[in-house]
């Protein structure tokens, strides 16, 4: 049974910045690659440049964007004009009818109408294959634009070479893309038009199609144009368009089969299998290989290439909590080979990565790679050797603050110091705190899993216990302190930002997966402990704006899922329902996520709650339906016997409970 089909890449594309759908791109990308593609018909400066809705296209745009909020680097974008040509996308707009294009991940496809041409997209690992048909006699041109930073060309006697400096709010030192667009039946110079000289910024490139089917081969890469070149013969060869194609619908259709199961709608099958590809986007390859067969990358730390491999457009912060530990099950060989890369950036840069965008932005607190790591030593995916290098560097973030922001953990020194991050030394200091907590018992449990010394294991076993620190027994929440130990006088609840990230006292107070036990003692007991979670579904979704000063759209977003103060629209609520499981009462559990998975996901152009976030809530909504949930990743699963699909195969395993 073929699945893709059943995969609407535009879920969660029906998205506006002030409120959340999914905020993703309806990419057209092979599994984990390194360059995808999808419709540009809104502001090209944004992050919001594709919207399902709109019947007019300014081109098909090579993109990296893991988030909106993050933008996009690496980047151009190509259209097909006719008879008037015109040297920017905003002038070059036209029409194309939704109903009659295809959308999927191994092929897309329009009609330009204003060209009266069909472009076919398939792609490859780093690039793509293009097909051309002109259906009119008009004088026809294949225009490359540009998209952001500075773009030179130059003309080779079967390609036009491009290079593009663009990035965004990332730290990459002589950041460049090369990318190759090779006519496999030769290439007349003077039928290329160059807009701008050589070496000035902003430069387009408009190329005169002259028979009526042409055929095009991209190829992109972070080192050189002569890797550029070389990444389209590697992806492409000699092998014709339809051949391309069928291997990408092969490659997807291998990755969707991973998990096979039964629902008793269409519509539930839709949105499990449109959720499969979100999860497969992320992270990208950063990495190429050379003419002599090495992987080889281009390191942000100083501009150079270095063997071994990479990859990038993650934020931890948010896909530590579902993606890895499904990568876990049904991805085991990708994410010990992008363990292995997020470890190189700590051989090469001195820091594992928080929130990367090919290099480290940093947008959001904590390093969360600890609960990575500690999956990943829990379920044995990668060797001892890529293990201790991978445990030196959560030491090394543990116990020093970075050279910046960006870097490491944030209030490290002061965590250190007073056994907490102080509320008058840094914002968000209660996530800072809880976060650190457990990354200190991730720590505890790599170095336990090398046989490290118990005095190792037992320093950061007492480290983990921090959390209890910030604890209020009056409140029954997590309340930050100020250096004298000083809680705040004034306190609501529902009021955001301050002391938490995207939250307030009810979304961050529980973040404490790896030591429930000891949490519910704070509060008396397992059975005052649950109590406060009951409280917690049945407070109205009420907020107030606190220190972010206005509305923010994760507020919005809560509000409108009604859920009480469980955020489904947001990571740090997603393990609220499996606290119930955790300690025995699996019904409840149950209600909650029959109640928000039937509610607030589908497979439609809407389909998320909130941000999905790199295949973090897809992943959310995999696991609940298969009855399962990595409550405290580096743990085993917590399990309950119900099940939102009739039936599931894990890698061609029944699933039984």
């Amino acid at each position: 049974m073929n699945l893709i089909p059943y995969v609407n890449i535009k879920q969660g594309t029906k998205s506006v910045q002030r409120f959340s759908s999914g905020n993703v791109l309806a990419l057209t990308q092979r599994p984990f690659a390194m360059a995808g593609f999808c419709i540009q018909n809104q502001d090209p400066q944004s992050g919001w440049f594709f919207h399902p809705d709109k019947p007019f296209l300014e081109g098909i745009r090579l993109t990296h964007q893991p988030s909106p909020w993050i933008n996009d680097y690496g980047t151009f974008n190509m259209t097909v004009q006719a008879d008037t040509l015109h040297d920017n996308p905003a002038a070059a707009w036209s029409g194309y009818r939704i109903d009659e294009s295809v959308f999927r991940p191994d092929y897309l496809m329009v009609r330009i109408l204003r060209a009266r041409s069909k472009v076919e997209l398939t792609p490859t690992e780093r690039g793509a294959a293009v097909r051309i048909t002109k259906e009119s006699d008009l004088p026809t041109y294949f225009s490359l634009f540009p998209v952001r930073g500075n773009y030179t060309y130059e003309i080779g006697k079967d390609y036009v070479m491009g290079c593009t400096d663009g990035h965004s709010m990332d730290k990459a030192k002589d950041f460049k893309m090369y990318f190759a667009v090779k006519f496999p039946d030769g290439l007349d110079a003077k039928k290329v038009k160059l807009v701008g000289e050589n070496g000035k910024p902003q430069a387009a490139a408009h190329i005169e199609l002259v028979s009526k089917v042409t055929e095009i081969r991209i190829g992109i890469s972070y080192i050189s144009a002569e890797q550029a070149l070389l990444a389209i013969e590697q992806d492409c060869g000699n092998k014709s368009f339809a051949t391309l194609c069928d291997e990408a619908e092969d490659v997807w259709e291998e990755h969707l089969h991973r998990i096979e199961v039964s629902t008793d709608t269409e519509e539930e099958f839709e949105t499990f299998y449109s959720c499969m590809y979100r999860v497969f986007l992320f992270p990208h390859k950063a990495y190429e290989v050379d003419k002599e067969g090495n992987r080889i990358h281009y390191c942000p730390f100083d501009g150079t290439a270095k063997p071994g491999v990479r990859y990038t457009d993650n934020g931890f912060w948010d896909t530590y909590r579902t993606v890895y530990p499904l990568f876990s099950l049904i991805a085991r060989d990708e994410f010990a080979e992008m363990l292995e890369g997020f470890v190189n950036d700590y051989l090469e840069g001195g820091w594992l990565p928080r929130w990367l965008s090919i290099g480290e932005v940093g947008c959001m607190p904590s390093t969360l790679i600890d609960a990575v790591i500690a999956e990943a030593a829990n379920d044995d995916i990668v060797s001892n050797e890529v293990l201790e290098n991978a445990l030196k560097g959560m030491i090394n973030h543990a116990n020093n603050e970075g050279p910046e922001p960006r870097f490491g953990r944030n209030g490290c020194l002061a965590y250190l110091k007073y056994g907490y991050v102080p509320r008058n030394l840094h914002k968000e200091s209660v996530n800072l705190t809880l976060d650190a907590a457990y990354g200190d018992w991730c720590i505890a449990q790599v170095a336990k899993k090398l046989n490290k010394p118990k005095a190792l294991v037992d320093e950061y076993m007492k480290r983990s216990k921090n959390y209890k620190n910030l604890f209020d027994k009056e409140t029954g929440f997590m309340r930050g302190r100020d250096t004298e130990g000083k809680m705040a006088e004034d306190f609501d609840p529902c009021r955001w930002g301050i002391e938490y990230t995207e939250g307030s006292a009810w979304q961050a107070s529980f973040a404490v997966q790896h030591d429930f036990e000891g949490l519910a003692e704070l509060y008396g007991g397992v059975d005052k402990f649950l109590e406060k979670i009951d409280a917690l579904f049945a407070e109205p979704p009420i907020y107030r704006v606190g220190g972010y000063g206005q509305e923010i759209h994760e507020m919005s977003e809560m509000a409108a899922c009604d859920l009480g103060q469980f955020a489904i629209s947001n990571q740090p609520s997603f393990h609220y329902p499996w606290i119930y499981a955790y300690f025995g009462q699996e019904e409840k559990c149950a209600y909650w996520l029959r109640k928000a998975c039937e509610e607030y996901f589908s497979a439609e152009d809407d389909g998320f709650p909130g941000d999905e976030d790199n295949g973090t809530m897809a992943a959310w909504y995999i696991f609940a339906c298969l009855g399962m949930y990595p409550l405290c990743p580096g743990k085993p699963m917590v399990k309950i016997k119900q099940m939102l699909v009739r039936d599931a195969k894990i890698l061609g395993v029944p699933l039984v409970k």
